[in-house]
């Protein structure tokens, strides 16, 4: 199923959305092969959302997901990418490895820029590596620091971009929701994606962005639904991670008496964090990061699973979840 951006309804976004950052070897190395088997396995299931950066990798992620995309019919799939990043050469460092999580040669670095030029540039460098000739969607890419440039320099630049049409929809990408929220309030903005602050671990979103969001007409895609692997398996280990750390001992245990609700529903932790994000009327799309063909048809069968209804009230109750609205029938 897709559902249109309420600003854009030229972009439509299924509502489950394929993350890329695999592909530029988080973590670990993964193949083209593997890769380039995940996107045909996740377009055979009918996910036509596909989500990267320059970030990812040095730009493998964006060359991948270019070369994985190449021969499908260019008005099925909507590609969103990032700017904020720009990846200098670094031919001197070139025998090293990434240091920002990516298993990659760090022949390139990574340079803060949300100037206009600094836009204009990473989107054409986005364009030769995924090698597309337009962005469906463009997100301002971690701008914590950087609000001011941000606001005054790289929205108008997209916005032009926009209305060129080199650019479907624009917003930005964050690991908070407070300054997201502070650019639907204040922007031109057609989408935002939110990683962490919208699961069923926590809701932070509910206090900002999404009001926000639902007020001015602003889709908001959901990434990092599994708060960085602590709701990715049935039952969270010691050494869950969460936001990209070792876990508290305390989200574990909450974690672990979410999972035990669950299972007496019949579905699992990682089933209930798909369904419980997609239920906010805000929500257009999750974004879920993956690396191979397993990993998209898991994916994938998770996100079919029908939760009953009975268990978010009983969450609810157990002083585990907030009380939602639902997104209508």
């Amino acid at each position: 199923m897709a559902r249109a951006l309420p600003r854009r309804p030229e972009v439509r976004l299924t509502e489950l959305g394929f993350g890329a950052a695999q592909g530029g070897n988080l973590y670990r190395t993964t193949t083209d092969e593997e890769f380039a088997s995940a996107v045909d396995a996740a377009w055979e299931a009918g996910v036509r959302y596909f989500d990267t950066a320059p970030h990812y990798g040095l730009g493998l992620s964006e060359r991948r997901l270019g070369a994985a995309l190449r021969q499908r019919p260019r008005d099925e799939y909507v590609v969103s990418t990032k700017v904020g990043r720009l990846l200098v050469p670094s031919p001197q460092d070139a025998h090293l490895r990434d240091s920002d999580g990516f298993d990659v040669p760090a022949t390139h670095r990574r340079v803060w820029d949300f100037s206009r030029d600094g836009v204009l540039r990473s989107i054409e460098a986005s364009l030769d590596r995924t090698g597309l000739d337009r962005l469906d969607i463009v997100y301002l890419h971690d701008p914590d620091d950087h609000w001011q440039q941000a606001a005054d320099e790289a929205v108008p630049a997209l916005i032009d971009l926009r209305d060129q049409g080199v650019v479907g929809a624009i917003g930005a990408g964050m690991n908070q929701s407070a300054m997201l929220a502070r650019f639907v309030r204040e922007t031109d903005v057609d989408v935002m994606m939110c990683a962490g602050r919208y699961t069923l671990l926590e809701q932070g979103a509910v206090a900002d962005l999404l009001p926000a969001a639902e007020n001015r007409g602003v889709g908001v895609v959901i990434a990092g639904v599994y708060n960085s692997g602590l709701l990715s398996r049935d039952r969270p280990p010691a050494d869950a991670v969460y936001n990209y750390q070792q876990a508290p001992a305390e989200l574990i245990e909450r974690a672990r008496r979410i999972a035990t609700v669950c299972e007496t529903y019949g579905v699992t932790l990682p089933q209930a964090a798909l369904a419980f994000v997609r239920r906010h009327p805000a929500v257009v799309s999750t974004v879920v990061g993956i690396r191979n063909e397993a990993q998209a048809v898991e994916t994938v069968r998770r996100s079919g699973i029908v939760v009953p209804e009975e268990l978010w009230d009983d969450l609810a109750t157990s002083g585990l979840l907030a009380t939602l609205p639902g997104r209508p029938a």
